[in-house]
């Protein structure tokens, strides 16, 4: 019998018990232990979901041998240094988006993995997406002819206060981290590096982070127009279309169970591709595959690709001068 992967889990959040609630579908894993700056949402997390171990700090899980890997699910100002303390102890990790403050912190990341034969990827779980991953082959394949836009949209409402993590400068808030790397990964997914990045966005008025912002990307022969926003905005919805056709997808574009192809002159067609659980299952079945192959590196959600996008999130940043307080610039080799 395969000997189970044993996973440890950074953070107590609603993020991270959908995710141990999908490993719990899988029967080659188990979780061993929580870590949580509170020693009581720890003990919490771990009486709920049957988990031995409970610690109240990053240092303790690192310690702990009975983690081979770490679901780091904390706020996105608190990747970067959890993640070198787990890689520099011996741990696998698996780290979610956006995966760091900016691209040379996300380098650091990759070269400290490297460093120590850990195999880390970013949690983005649209990437190992069966619709996703079906959707890419049919532009691969050609279905729609050469890729010449997407438009893409992600956008929240409600009434959210200025100390919640999506609004917190001090946790790396915003509309663009936490919502715009969807439509940026999508079109990143569709046409790659853009040869330019250009943007505009408003600001929240209370905390300084974007609370709306608009992205256009320029290709040599396509344009991406991406939109984000916690006030309210379009449907979350994307479209790519190509010299032949166009895929869309519609409602939550970012965990879809299918897409529709339209061929120009043609009935549309609607393609189904289902998800396990709440759609993290296959996040962790790309990792599991992985580990058991012996790899570093994920094929899913290759480095590279995740250092992309972190590049073009950075140059969004700039162009509407969001900064963050604490944020640090690792130096580059």
């Amino acid at each position: 019998m395969v000997e189970p992967i044993r996973w440890g889990i950074l953070a107590t959040g609603g993020i991270a018990s959908t995710f141990v609630e999908d490993l719990a579908l899988l029967d080659d894993c188990r979780v061993t232990a929580v870590a949580s700056r509170s020693a009581e949402r720890a003990a919490a997390f771990a009486k709920k979901y049957d988990i031995p171990h409970a610690w109240d700090s990053v240092q303790a899980l690192a310690a702990d041998d009975e983690v081979d890997i770490v679901y780091v699910a904390t706020p996105h100002s608190h990747h970067y240094l959890p993640t070198l303390r787990l890689l520099e102890a011996g741990k696998h990790v698996l780290c979610e988006k956006a995966f760091a403050y900016n691209a040379a912190q996300a380098r650091t990341m990759f070269d400290v993995a490297r460093e120590h034969q850990r195999f880390l990827m970013e949690a983005m779980w649209t990437r190992c997406n069966p619709a996703i991953r079906e959707m890419r082959r049919a532009i691969q394949e050609g279905m729609i002819g050469e890729v010449v836009s997407v438009n893409g949209n992600f956008a929240i409402s409600g009434d959210i206060p200025p100390s919640h993590r999506l609004r917190n400068p001090e946790l790396a808030g915003g509309a663009l981290l936490d919502l715009g790397v969807y439509p940026v990964t999508l079109a990143h997914l569709a046409l790659g590096v853009p040869e330019s990045v250009s943007a505009v966005a408003v600001m929240d008025e209370v905390t300084g982070v974007d609370a709306q912002t608009a992205i256009t990307l320029q290709y040599p022969k396509a344009v991406a127009q991406l939109m984000c926003s916690y006030r309210g905005g379009a449907a979350n919805e994307v479209t790519i279309a190509g010299t032949e056709g166009r895929i869309e997808l519609r409602d939550y574009a970012y965990r879809p169970s299918g897409y529709t192809l339209v061929r120009y002159n043609e009935p549309p067609r609607e393609f189904e591709a289902p998800f396990v659980g709440h759609g993290y299952v296959h996040e962790a079945l790309e990792v599991h595959r992985a580990l058991r192959q012996g790899r570093l590196e994920s094929t899913l959600v290759p480095p590279q690709s995740t250092l992309e996008v972190m590049e073009i999130l950075d140059e969004v940043r700039s162009a509407i001068g969001l900064r963050y307080p604490g944020e640090t610039h690792p130096k580059q080799s």
